[in-house]
């Protein structure tokens, strides 16, 4: 049970955007770029990952602080917010950006920040240097409008554990950027008028919503099991993480429960996993530090929401064993309301679902092998009764999953591969809206001669999106973040015997109507040797 044992004990998140580059030399320079050290040293380049900034209008804008804070515990920061008056109501676009630091020893933390109680951002962080690091993430809030108009307490939490082995304190900055709508420049266009904290079991929609949807920020984590939850095996095989149901897991929004929604959850990496805390000191693995939640458009049940009273709402997440600990799903809710009605009526037309299929099939051998192969397909149709005429809504999804896992006695070597897809398409009056998603994991761990542990990893993410109004395309985007790593290092050893070695690439690709964004960032021995531009 080798392998995973050093998963979860190398990457102990406690809880549950881009990191921008930042000074921090690691090497001298020589003729053709920075020169690499021969091995890690004490100290690395600050984290930085390929994601473009968020983009904004370069209108006025106005800063305000959420929250500043050192995280030594699970003890949570709790400060209030206001919006900031000389920026007025009128925004294009709010960004929220954290920075931080830390040094010494300490593991990936998994934090959260709320503004009224409403989840806005999710993050984790990376692992520190000797003599310490700093990082910064940033993440488009706009959709938060409604929460961010008014006086609001905040609570930001990334609990931690301080003592003589793990030092390293987290010391973070959070503040809101308010970029005006002025000229030219409008106010951002779509957000919700109302966004609502799933709080307990149940919600109560304004009588006249006409869109519905819910976000879930799903995290596997806490260090055990669940962190690794694509490499669970039935309880036949001899693997260290066993559920009943194998590997495959599905993120399942209900109303009332009737199943309203599903979705694959996202296979998070966090910096200290895969047993190789050198793959992810630089470049951390897609989404690490902006963890994005699910959305579920839940439109074709508006009509049965309107009816004043209070509604079920269930989020579960499909395939953890029962009794099970891991998982977090904090949920908002996002509601768009029809000015002219006081009450939107309608009605749920259509609900189909498959019968979900889950086939995990173990051979036993040398090396052991798990072949899991799953898939499930939902889709709801509904109508509202609007002031500007019928509206009919058509939430069609499937979500997929293939993977083969190949381990050796005492789970050396550890190797998987896998594909996750979800496919959606939402058909509201003239208008189509599709998006393709695929997830892959690619890598193996071994350990060999004189405890030399080796981790080779490839992960992707991929997304295809396209808006389609009477037969003409209005818009579009293609997604491509492709991380590649390989880093070895000794085993059982101090800290500064470890020998470690490791190179990573991360390519962002992002095309569409919007633009270009093209980079890559290489880094070797935790020295960025490159960082190419293409667009």
């Amino acid at each position: 049970m080798r392998s995973l044992k050093i998963m979860s004990m190398l990457s102990g998140l406690a809880l549950a955007a881009s990191a921008l580059l930042t000074a921090h030399p690691a090497a001298a320079d020589g003729p053709n770029g920075p020169t690499p050290p021969a091995e890690f040293t004490s100290d690395w380049h600050d984290p930085v990952t390929a994601a473009p900034p968020v983009d904004t209008p370069g209108t006025r804008s106005c800063e305000v602080t959420l929250a500043v804070a050192q995280f030594r515990d699970f003890t949570p920061y709790q400060g209030s917010y206001a919006p900031p008056k000389e920026c007025g109501t009128r925004w294009n676009k709010v960004v929220l950006r954290l920075e931080g630091s830390v040094k010494g020893r300490q593991y990936d933390r998994l934090g959260h920040l709320t503004v009224g109680g409403v989840e806005i951002f999710r993050t984790s962080t990376p692992q520190p240097s000797p003599d310490g690091i700093t990082w910064s993430v940033e993440k488009d809030v706009t959709r938060y409008r409604d929460t961010l108009s008014r006086p609001q307490p905040v609570e930001m939490l990334i609990g931690n554990v301080v003592n003589e082995t793990y030092t390293g304190v987290l010391d973070v900055r959070v503040t809101l950027t308010f970029h005006t709508a002025q000229g030219r420049v409008k106010p951002a266009a779509g957000t919700p008028d109302r966004v609502i904290p799933l709080t307990g079991a149940t919600l109560t929609t304004p009588r006249n919503t006409e869109r519905v949807l819910a976000e879930v920020y799903a995290t596997g984590s806490g260090g055990g099991c669940e962190e690794y939850w694509y490499l669970s095996v039935p309880d036949a095989a001899p693997y260290s993480c066993r559920a009943a149901e194998g590997p495959h897991r599905e993120v399942r929004v209900s109303v009332d429960g009737r199943l309203a929604g599903i979705a694959a959850p996202f296979p998070t990496v966090w910096t200290g996993g895969w047993s190789n805390p050198f793959l992810w000191y630089v470049t951390p693995g897609p989404r690490a530090f902006d963890v994005q939640p699910i959305v579920y458009d839940l439109t074709p049940f508006a009509a049965l929401l309107n009816d004043g009273r209070a509604h079920r709402v269930d989020v579960a997440v499909a395939g953890v064993p029962a009794g099970q600990v891991g998982w977090s799903t904090p949920t908002n809710v996002l509601l768009w309301q029809d000015e002219g009605s006081r009450v939107v009526t309608g009605g749920l037309d259509r609900h189909e679902e498959s019968v979900p299929r889950n086939s995990s099939r173990y051979t036993a051998g040398s090396p052991h092998r798990l072949d899991t192969d799953a898939d499930h397909r939902l889709t709801v149709a509904g109508h509202l009764n609007t002031s500007h005429g019928r509206v009919r809504t058509t939430v069609d999804r499937t979500v997929a999953h293939t993977s083969v896992h190949r381990w050796g006695e005492d789970e050396n070597p550890d190797a998987f591969t896998a594909r996750w897809t979800d496919r959606e398409s939402v058909t509201s009056g003239r208008t189509v809206t599709r998006t393709d998603r695929t997830y892959t994991m690619d890598g193996e761990t071994t350990i060999g001669a004189g405890d030399r542990l080796r981790t080779v990893l490839t992960l992707g993410d991929r997304a295809a999106a396209s808006v389609v109004r009477d037969g003409r395309r209005l818009s579009w985007s293609w997604l491509d973040d492709t991380y590649t790593g390989d880093a070895t290092y000794t085993t059982g050893v101090p800290r500064d015997q470890r020998h470690a070695v490791g190179t990573t690439n991360e390519r962002y690709r992002l095309y569409g109507s919007d633009g270009c964004h093209d980079r890559s960032v290489t880094t070797v021995q935790g020295t960025v040797t490159q960082d190419l531009r293409r667009c």
